[in-house]
Parts: structure tokens; C-alpha cells; sequence
């Protein structure tokens, strides 16, 4: 057997918490914290809120692929991954989320006190994801709920304190994650319901799922539409929204034919959304709103 080099073992951590899905929160706590700073927030903050995301991402990914090591071996579809696979081990996997739990700690007692007396909140949201698949269909809402705090985390990093422009993006990337992590859960339907995991597709089909993860996505868009009025961004801004709005309905339309590829592309196309409106939020802080 050849050895595992350290690009080996780097490629295969990186695999493990899924590090390209960062993306879906990220550009979010940046654009809370931008807002909230009405522009660049200071070197300090923002290596704070980079850590803070990197540790909550890390300890929340590594922690459901303990938990549904088990039910990832069953599932041909995720029988591949690292701890299933032999790769790593579920102490590799619990290392791995102390270590995120840390970086997530020691970044939010740095920030400010809201911060540091909601990180007990956030770890309780974090873990307890995996855990609600095995008892509710409402699984996804709560992790759009968990995802969205990250916008709302962003701005209180600066302020110290909720107010409007962040209680709107975290509906709005809420509604948005939740929306497709219901898509997602079509790719497993027949896995789900054979083994008792709960999911949206699992509990209602896949029509009424796709029904209900566009009236999702719609209800975050609606919510995205909101921040201009309570935030002073310009026009980039509407203009990013736009190309938001276009991606959404694209992948909803790629969801007709509901094959394994279209399901998959649809729920990458999330990728850039992220990238799109915090482009959005850093151009419409410098236009004239």
C-alpha cells in the first residue's frame, strides 16, 4: 500500500468537511458584517469572522459525518466517504470537530459579549442537525436556520446587537439553504424511506418536495429584497439580486425532468449565490443607494 503523503491527508480532510461548501455561508457573514460596518469592518473583525466560520463549518460537517457514519455505509450513494470508507475514523472525525469547536470559541469570545453568549446556541444548532433526520421531516428547515445565523452572526460580530438588515438575510439565506437541502434530499428518497430517515422528498414525494423548496426559494428572495430597504445599498445590489433570482429559477426549472445529473446541477448552482450577492453588498455599499 503506498503511503499517504500530506497531500494526501490535506485532499482528504478537505473532502471530509466538504471545504468548497463553505461557500454557501461565508460570503454571507461577510456580507452581514460589511453592512453592519457600512463598509470594510478592520483587518481584527474580519480575520475573527473568517476563523468563527471556518471553526462552526468544520465542527458541524465533521460532526454529521460521525453521527451518520453508520447510515452513510448503508447508503451506496455515501458508502465512499471518508469515515464509511476506512479513510479515517470516527476519533478521526470527533478530532476534527473539537478542533472547529475551539476555533469557533476562541473567535467568538474574541469578538464581542453577544457573541460569546451565543456560541452555546450555536453549537447546540450545529450538532443537533443529524440528529433531527433520524425524528422530523422539518430537518431542513432547521439547518437553514443554522446556515442563516452565519449572515446574522456577521453583523452582530461588528455591532454587538440584532437589528433589521440582519434579521432579513438570515430569512433570507435560511429559506435558501432549507430550500435546497429539500432538493437534495430527492437524490436519496428510496434510501430514506427504506431506512427510516426523514426528509422532506421521504414525507411528501418528489413533486410536492420541489413545490415546497420553490416556495422556499421564493420566500428567500423575498427576504433578500427586503435589505435595501433597511440597509443603504445601491444599485449593484438590485443587480446581483437579479442574477440571484435567475439562478434560483433556473435550477427549478432543471428540476423537471428530476434526474440524478439535474438534481446535482441544481444544487450546485447554489455555489455561486453566495458569491453573487456579497459582490451585491460590497458594490451596492459603494454606489449611491
Amino acid at each position: 500500500m503506498a503511503p499517504v503523503t500530506r497531500r494526501g491527508r490535506l485532499s482528504t480532510f478537505l473532502s471530509f468537511v466538504k471545504f468548497e461548501h463553505t461557500l454557501f455561508a461565508l460570503p454571507f457573514a461577510y456580507g452581514g458584517m460589511l453592512l453592519a460596518a457600512g463598509g470594510w469592518p478592520g483587518w481584527r473583525t474580519f480575520l475573527l469572522v473568517t476563523l468563527a466560520m471556518v471553526g462552526a463549518r468544520t465542527a458541524a460537517m465533521a460532526a454529521n459525518r460521525v453521527i451518520d457514519a453508520r447510515i452513510d455505509a448503508l447508503n451506496p450513494r455515501t458508502a465512499g466517504r471518508e469515515i464509511p470508507s476506512g479513510k479515517l475514523t470516527e476519533r478521526d472525525g470527533w478530532l476534527i470537530t473539537l478542533a472547529g469547536v475551539a476555533l469557533l470559541v476562541v473567535a467568538g469570545a474574541l469578538l464581542n459579549r453577544l457573541t460569546l453568549l451565543l456560541l452555546p446556541v450555536a453549537l447546540a444548532f450545529l450538532i443537533a442537525y443529524p440528529y433531527l433526520k433520524r425524528f422530523t421531516w422539518a430537518c431542513h428547515l432547521w439547518l437553514g436556520v443554522t446556515i442563516g445565523a452565519a449572515a446574522a452572526g456577521g453583523y452582530i460580530a461588528v455591532t454587538g446587537a440584532f437589528a433589521a438588515p440582519a434579521w432579513a438575510l438570515w430569512l433570507g439565506v435560511g429559506a435558501w439553504v432549507a430550500g435546497f437541502d429539500v432538493v437534495y434530499g430527492v437524490l436519496d428518497l428510496e434510501f430514506d424511506r427504506a431506512h427510516g430517515v426523514h426528509s422532506v422528498p421521504a414525507r411528501f414525494g418528489v413533486p410536492r418536495a420541489l413545490v415546497i423548496a420553490a416556495a422556499l426559494h421564493l420566500l428567500a428572495f423575498l427576504a433578500l429584497v427586503a435589505v435595501p430597504f433597511v440597509a443603504p445599498l445601491g444599485w449593484p445590489y438590485w443587480l446581483a439580486l437579479a442574477a440571484t433570482g435567475a439562478v434560483l429559477a433556473w435550477q427549478h426549472l432543471a428540476l423537471r425532468r428530476r434526474t440524478v445529473g439535474d438534481v446535482l446541477a441544481a444544487f450546485n448552482a447554489n455555489l455561486v449565490i453566495g458569491s453573487l450577492m456579497l459582490a451585491g453588498i460590497v458594490l451596492g455599499l459603494a454606489a449611491p443607494a
